[in-house]
């Protein structure tokens, strides 16, 4: 993908700068995409091929490294997604809060409402933190 985006940035007659500044990235971004050290995320995707006047397709057509990312990106978004639809954090959360409203100790009560929110808002967080060090022990 690294000379197809640097032969597509010079028929442009760019320099690693001009597009840097279009994209509103670094030049050591464009250097990095360019010499395979590293690949754009789908919004410079997008303006790339906005640049390039091709399509996306056609810029990771030819780079089966970046295909599977894609794809594991994907695949990581729609277990989110799955996760949105059943979502115990938020049960789990209200079930602490209540919890701590009935006991009526006011310090009880309060660390029980912070601990409820924190589930909340952040339990698909800690789930992710959880899946990746289950995939780090297995790993290893």
């Amino acid at each position: 993908m690294g000379n197809q985006l640097q032969r597509l940035r010079e028929a442009k007659n760019m320099s690693r700068e001009e597009l840097a500044q279009q994209i509103n990235v670094s030049r050591q971004a464009v250097y990095k995409w360019e010499n395979n050290k590293g690949y754009p995320d789908i919004q410079n995707l997008l303006r790339l091929s906005e640049i390039y006047e091709t399509t996306i397709d056609e810029l990771i057509k030819n780079d089966p490294t970046l295909q599977r990312k894609v794809d594991n990106n994907q695949d990581e978004s729609k277990e989110l997604d799955d996760e949105e639809m059943l979502n115990p954090g938020f049960y789990i959360g209200i079930v602490i809060i209540f919890l701590g409203i009935a006991l009526g100790n006011l310090i009880v009560s309060t660390f029980l409402n912070i601990i409820g929110t924190l589930i909340i808002c952040f339990y698909k967080d800690i789930l992710k933190f959880l899946k990746n060090i289950k995939k780090d022990f297995n790993e290893q």
